[in-house]
């Protein structure tokens, strides 16, 4: 039982001391302010010590009668205590000193002012001032001091000491300077509220103002994923499609001339539409991933994103389409991130897709370069006649693409070339991967 009180005793004195926040910023014109203020109360309190009556006056015992005072010979003045001025300048300086400091170490300097008090007690001028560096100092503790349940225990503490000082120490308060103690007041607390109700009305602003913003950021984000959506359908569905066109077109033609050709063809386009339903699924399945994971249903058909390892059979599906392409791997091939092999492969896909569309019967080459510095890509065709899905064309996929080598800091070049023919060329920097 003991023990236990002595713990509560321990953890109570430990709240009593612990600080409940840090002091505010001081700042040098705070400094100024209370050197300037200690040093005008304690002139001023020193000016109207100076100025009051010290001569003798006698007893009267004649109340109708005034009696002028006589200082009379050999007496001592009215007040045997009161000090000369050089005294009275020091005591004075001494007693309003803590105030330079009451920000800084509010309950200290409070404490500092009550020490002093019964220090300077027998002068009246001095006690009075020191009364008026009280309530300054008790206000800084009760504001600024960390220490809160001190400095609040230190106020009534205060009160008493002074009380039991001297009468003469808490002045009294004369009859014309009630309505200024009156309406003072109340004009610092509705400037007070006034304030706080203007940083009210600013942090609703504010707060407004953050809300709209983060909505506007929702709105781009979103505006990016569907872009970002649309770029990734264009290159699944435009290219596989195209090659299913012309496949078909072929299969068409010979059909009644050639079966096996017609069949062969027939085949390629089967294969491509299951091509293009198999990346169709990945991209749809990225759609409904939710917080646990892709959607269960869409995860046994995901596939991959394709990388470098599948650009033989990206090019095999443009040649079975009868558009002779050439690979060529310059360089020593090395493993890159995803998304750079991602790039890579979608710039080979677009640059074909366009020569099947826009450059019927030319011949295509591609080049993928390893380099220490770089990956470069390029795509040429030797120039053809566009075909028929040449005029739904809106150059949508050469924007998708340099969005997309951007993310990389990669650039694409596209030019005809001298000979004749078009020229794709990509380069991404490796030198940070």
């Amino acid at each position: 039982m003991k023990v236990a009180v002595v713990g509560r005793l321990r953890a109570w004195t430990g709240q009593l001391v612990r600080p409940s926040g840090p002091l505010p910023p001081l700042t040098r014109r705070g400094q100024l302010f209370d050197l300037f203020l200690a040093l005008g109360l304690g002139l001023a309190a020193f000016l109207d010590a100076d100025g009051g009556d010290a001569e003798y006056r006698g007893p009267t015992y004649f109340p109708n009668i005034e009696v002028p005072a006589v200082p009379l010979p050999g007496a001592e003045p009215f007040d045997a205590h009161e000090p000369d001025q050089a005294t009275l300048m020091l005591v004075m300086l001494l007693v309003v000193m803590p105030l330079v400091l009451r920000r800084r170490y509010p309950l200290t300097m409070l404490w500092a002012v009550l020490i002093l008090a019964p220090l300077v007690s027998d002068f009246d001028a001095a006690l009075r001032l020191s009364f008026y560096a009280c309530v300054i100092a008790a206000y800084s503790a009760a504001v600024y001091s960390p220490f809160r349940i001190p400095a609040l225990v230190s106020l009534p503490f205060a009160a008493i000491l002074y009380t039991g000082l001297s009468e003469d120490a808490v002045p009294t308060v004369p009859d014309n300077a009630v309505p200024f103690l009156i309406l003072i007041p109340i004009a610092v607390v509705a400037d007070g509220l006034r304030r706080w109700k203007r940083r009210a009305d600013e942090d609703r602003a504010r707060l407004s103002t953050l809300e709209s913003e983060q909505a506007e950021a929702l709105r781009r984000a979103a505006e990016h994923e569907r872009a970002r959506i649309a770029r990734e359908l264009h290159d699944v569905v435009t290219h596989n499609v195209s090659v299913m066109v012309i496949q078909a077109g072929a299969a068409r033609k010979v059909l009644d001339a050639a079966p096996g050709q017609a069949r062969e063809a027939l085949l390629a386009v089967e294969a491509g539409g299951r091509a293009a339903m198999a990346e169709l699924r990945h991209v749809m399945g990225l759609l409904t991933m939710d917080s646990d994971g892709p959607d269960p249903a869409a995860g046994a058909d995901l596939t991959p994103q394709p990388g470098l390892d599948r650009l033989d059979a990206l090019v095999q599906r443009v040649r079975d389409t009868g558009v002779p392409v050439e690979l060529t791997i310059a360089g020593s091939p090395r493993p890159l991130p995803s998304g750079v092999e991602l790039t890579a492969y979608r710039v080979v896909q677009e640059a074909l897709t366009n020569t099947v569309k826009h450059a019927a019967g030319a011949a295509a080459r591609v080049l993928v370069e390893y380099s220490p510095e770089e990956l470069r890509v390029e795509v040429t065709d030797s120039g053809g006649t566009p075909g028929a899905a040449a005029a739904a064309g809106n150059r949508r996929g050469l924007i998708g693409l340099r969005e997309r080598l951007a993310v990389y800091g990669g650039t694409l070049h596209t030019r005809p070339r001298v000979t004749g023919g078009y020229r794709l060329t990509a380069q991404i920097p490796l030198e940070a991967m």
